[in-house]
């Protein structure tokens, strides 16, 4: 018997994340084997009159794609699925892969032909931008793993993280917002960070289960050149299937002139492969209640409680600062006690210390308010 926390699951991604409307094309991508959220998704996009379109992909026929692929190749497979998305209203992308590194010793040069060709121009440009996107996780033993949980327990915390009440988180949502958008300076301060920038006139987008499962953000972008000082990010991350930490950049006028990590050279690579990748696509405040340590899942770590995230790489449309790059890579600063504490100040006010929202509007996105 299909285990009913699937099914809402399902009705979740359907009536509230994507809001399926009669006559719409779903595109349900499963990177993985899970099967069953798949098939309750179609019976919950039919229950809508709409029309589902399922692809199942492997990770590690992936890869095998990946090492072997030409610069015409890649083209050929982007303009046939770009065609595809472009008839698609909605898409979910589920993301169960069984090994986190499975794309690890795919050489660099193809991980930037697929980023920079496929990526780019299918995900980046017209998934993000003209369809109804969610994105999430699905619970195995290898997420259950980096979690450091078995993987009943790490189940239990999926669902009540996924299944979270996101309408309620939505409301609270809107001060935050609201602040960020008529803020202009930010100044972000902690152990090994000490950095400024403005964010005046980018605007601010609310994220609360409509584009990511789990969910519990609120977004914005610096003004492009205007990021000077340092930051030290103090969580584990994966970029093209290897693991980097330690990573801190130094900026001058928004560029990254200095960065280092476990693995400077490839860090740098990867900062290397276009001039947007130096400058900063994103910046973000996390607050899901039942987040409190990374796991090395972007999707999972951006929305951590007490945390942030400061993108190198391409920004989104809405909070559009001018810069383009193949990269978007969230890196997350968390700033609760128990990981060095810090603070963000808006316009040299204090709005957050430790991780605890302490500007009365906004108390409303600390975890006691928000479970």
């Amino acid at each position: 018997m299909r285990d009913p926390r699937i099914q809402e699951l399902a009705q979740n991604l359907v009536q509230y994340s994507v809001d399926v409307q009669p006559g719409e094309n779903v595109l349900i991508e499963m990177i993985g084997s899970e099967r069953d959220l798949v098939k309750a998704i179609v019976e919950e996009v039919a229950k809508r009159k709409g029309h589902s379109f399922v692809q199942l992909t492997d990770k590690s026929l992936q890869r095998t794609m990946f090492i072997h692929a030409t610069q015409e190749q890649m083209e050929t497979w982007a303009e046939l699925d770009l065609e595809r998305m472009k008839q698609m209203n909605c898409y979910i992308g589920i993301r169960a892969g069984e090994n986190v590194n499975d794309q690890a010793d795919v050489p660099e040069d193809k991980m930037k032909l697929y980023n920079s060709i496929y990526n780019h121009k299918v995900h980046s440009k017209q998934r993000v931008n003209h369809t109804k996107w969610v994105v999430l996780r699905y619970p195995n033993p290898s997420m259950a793993q980096l979690a450091n949980m078995s993987t009943e327990a790490f189940e239990d915390f999926y669902f009540d993280v996924c299944n979270l009440d996101y309408g309620k988180m939505d409301i609270a949502q809107d001060p935050l917002a609201e602040l960020m958008r008529r803020t202009d300076k930010v100044h972000i301060v902690g152990p090994g960070t000490d950095l400024s920038f403005s964010i005046k006139g980018i605007g601010a987008e609310k994220c609360s289960g409509q584009k990511n499962i789990p969910d519990g953000e609120v977004y914005s972008a610096p003004v492009r050149d205007s990021v000077n000082g340092t930051i030290s990010y103090n969580t584990q991350t994966v970029y093209n299937g290897i693991s980097f930490e330690n990573i801190k950049f130094t900026f001058k006028d928004g560029k990254i002139v200095e960065a280092t990590s476990n693995d400077t050279k490839r860090l740098n690579d990867i900062l290397d492969s276009d001039e947007g990748a130096r400058y900063i696509g994103e910046f973000a405040i996390g607050f899901n209640p039942y987040i409190l340590h990374p796991m090395k899942d972007i999707l999972f770590d951006e929305k951590i409680a007490g945390s942030l995230h400061f993108t190198p790489g391409q920004a989104y449309d809405v909070t559009n600062n001018g810069n383009t790059s193949s990269i978007h890579w969230d890196l997350v600063l968390i700033q609760r006690p128990d990981y060095g504490g810090g603070e963000i100040y808006f316009d040299d006010v204090l709005i957050r210390k430790d991780g605890i929202f302490v500007v009365p509007e906004l108390e409303g996105l600390n975890p006691d308010h928000l479970k």
